[in-house]
């Protein structure tokens, strides 16, 4: 089979191309990547596809320079725009910078080009090649599946195809490409898997074991994505969204409205999960529920070996109290619950709750509403979210804050005690007790709204007039 026709095969199986599209294509000036570019302009006119090359400079090497021309030639040659980015290396693994640069520059310059897919050079080789090398690192399944043909707009239409029967179509039409020496450097190790590992293996079996690794890749991907099915469907039956004020607080990393993974009324989300039905779970579905929960909220982090033991950690019968991260997102336990969240749930500042009047506690999404009724007829509440007080017993102005430090409450038919003994018996999550309403007055605790009122300013046969105060949703207005 022509190499076009291998590359039309693997563009309908995997759904990558519909037609009609614009595709960045990256091209390092390395066989495989202009061997990509050769068949994409090929398929160009009857795929009806609009074709930009980017070549990404890592500056990595001092003729560096070179390969950005040889690239913007080819790109001329093909009557293609060619694009070249120098990028910044950072710190730490070469490999792992120079990779994340380049991933950041394709992303912007498909956004630039407004292309709907970026298109990469990777091969059946480099699968085997990842392959190897999430075996010697111990991986997990998720590991194993290896290189995705297809994730988010990245689309690798070579992935079936081998390394060398580019090369030869490529030496065939007379077409030149570059040889990064640093393909052949040892110190990565990629570099001695491909050079000698599968050569050591194929000896060894009398074998090419390159497509018997991808098929291990092409096993362990559809294991995976039975698993994400699963898991997507376990998180929307338990998931509950955090309320909170709707808008984007400073340095949150939630998505870009619209794009998927977008929470309703997002505040800088928080999801919360019940730890008991999580943990019933088979604890690979388990932790994929909890990765996806992150992923909703911004984290992009795979499930390496410290993480799976973080959240195994979370789900055992006694769990952390101190929060863990997963990749800028924080997990922790209270009780029989789990939250995933982007930072620590706010606060509640003090707020004046004028009676009769309203006060709106944005932080939770809710309100306070209080309001004064004849007691003739009344009948006293029975939902946690309403109480009643004597009003000759209370002020016309009450505090609403947040708890502190040493607090303590004298509960209705009950004596003093501590607050926080109060909140831990009624079940509040440890990251809502900072947040939970308490009305005040005169430096007494009157109500734990939603838990608990206070022993103070009883009805009785001798009211005359009642305060009644509510905890609403935002959008409710009693008083109207």
């Amino acid at each position: 089979m022509g190499l076009t026709h291998a590359v039309e095969r693997t563009l309908r199986r995997h759904a990558m191309l519909a037609g009609g599209e614009t595709v960045l294509v990256s091209v390092s000036g390395g066989a495989d990547s202009v061997a990509l570019l050769h068949l994409l302009h090929a398929l160009a006119p009857s795929w009806r596809l609009t074709l930009h090359v980017l070549h990404v400079d890592h500056g990595l090497r001092p003729d560096s320079a070179h390969d950005a021309a040889v690239v913007r030639a080819l790109g001329a040659r093909l009557g293609l725009p060619a694009h070249v980015e120098r990028v910044h290396v950072g710190p730490g693994s070469v490999e792992a910078a120079a990779r994340a640069a380049r991933y950041t520059a394709l992303e912007a310059w498909a956004e630039r080009v407004g292309a709907d897919r970026i298109a990469l050079g990777h091969t059946l080789d480099d699968q085997a090649e990842t392959v190897l090398m999430r075996v010697l690192d111990g991986a997990g399944v998720r590991g194993l599946a290896a290189i995705p043909p297809v994730r988010g707009r990245i689309i690798r239409p070579l992935v079936e195809i081998r390394r060398e029967a580019l090369r030869e179509m490529l030496t065939a039409d007379a077409i030149a490409w570059v040889e990064d020496p640093s393909n052949r450097d040892p110190k990565f190790l990629r570099n001695r898997i491909r050079h000698e590992l599968l050569p050591l293996l194929a000896a060894s079996f009398a074998t090419d074991v390159v497509p018997a690794l991808a098929r291990v890749a092409r096993l362990a991907r559809e294991s995976v994505e039975a698993l994400d099915r699963a898991a997507t469907l376990e998180l929307e039956r338990l998931i509950t969204v955090e309320e909170g004020k709707r808008g984007t607080l400073p340095g949150c990393p939630c998505p870009t409205e619209g794009r998927r993974g977008t929470l309703p009324g997002c505040p800088c989300p928080a999801i919360t999960l019940p730890r008991g039905a999580l943990a019933a779970l088979p604890s690979s579905l388990a932790a994929e529920v909890l990765r996806q929960a992150a992923a909703r909220l911004g984290s992009r982090a795979p499930l390496r070996a410290w993480a799976h033991r973080g959240l195994r950690r979370v789900l055992a019968p006694a769990p952390p109290r101190r929060p863990f991260r997963l990749g800028g997102v924080r997990v922790e336990v209270s009780g029989d619950r789990i939250r995933v969240g982007t930072q620590p749930a706010p606060a509640l500042p003090p707020r004046t709750l004028t009676v009769p009047g309203r006060v709106a506690l944005p932080e939770i999404g809710r309100a306070l509403e209080a309001r004064l009724l004849p007691a003739a007829g009344y009948v006293l509440p029975r939902s946690a979210d309403c109480v009643a007080f004597d009003a000759a017993g209370c002020p016309r102005s009450l505090l609403v804050r947040g708890r502190r430090r040493g607090d303590r409450f004298v509960a209705f038919g009950a004596g003093e005690r501590r607050l926080k003994s109060l909140l831990i018996d009624a079940g509040v999550p440890r990251w809502d007790r900072n947040r939970l309403p308490l009305v005040e007055a005169g430096g007494e605790i009157l109500w734990v709204a939603g838990v608990r009122r206070a022993a103070a300013a009883p009805i009785t046969a001798a009211t005359q007039e009642v305060l009644e105060i509510r905890l609403v949703p935002s959008d409710v207005n009693a008083l109207a």
